[in-house]
């Protein structure tokens, strides 16, 4: 039989029982990671674009430097949100040959875990897979988002994000033509 006192919990694992406010951090993150892949399988693009702050940066580094360096290494995308408005203007465009018409795409997001919050300002990773559909084939697409996220307006907005792929080369699938 259990005793009805309650034994003090060790520090040492104290840190592994949330509290409400994790909790609801913990739901803000993922509703807006949800949010974005949502608004990119819809091709929503302007309104997912919406999703970053003015002095945002997206990058996606290479298969062969995953933990590249945007400073001095090469990257398939480093965008601000000045470059990130001008792909999705020309992902809407027939110019875009690769993703004319659209393709269609599915992202699975999980083991989304917050890993600092500092006042205003929260990091987090998660887990994400993309299938991608076009001309009768299907390629997936899966890797990491580390992002960091602001709050503006008592809303959550991505100030960061880096999307590593775990493929060691995108030669099955040719290209990144798609929002990653």
């Amino acid at each position: 039989m259990l005793s009805e006192a309650t034994p003090p919990i060790p520090e040492s694992v104290s840190g592994l029982f949330p509290t409400a406010e994790s909790l609801l951090i913990q739901h803000e993150v993922e509703q807006l990671l949800y949010r974005e892949a949502r608004l990119l399988d819809d091709w929503n693009l302007d309104e997912w674009l919406t999703l970053y702050t003015p002095d945002a940066r997206y990058t996606v580094p290479t298969t062969d430097l995953p933990e590249g360096d945007p400073g001095s290494d090469l990257l398939f995308i480093d965008d601000d949100r000045r470059r990130m408005a001008a792909r999705v203007v020309r992902l809407k465009s027939r110019h875009a040959h690769r993703e004319y018409p659209w393709s269609r795409t599915r992202r699975f997001i999980s083991n989304v875990m917050v890993t600092s919050v500092d006042g205003d300002e929260i990091e987090a990773t998660a887990s994400v897979a993309v299938w991608r559909f076009r001309a009768g084939e299907s390629a997936p697409y899966v890797g990491r988002y580390d992002v960091r996220l602001r709050r503006i307006d008592g809303r959550l907005r991505f100030c960061y994000k880096r999307a590593t792929l775990d493929q060691e080369e995108l030669s099955d699938h040719g290209a990144l033509s798609i929002i990653f």
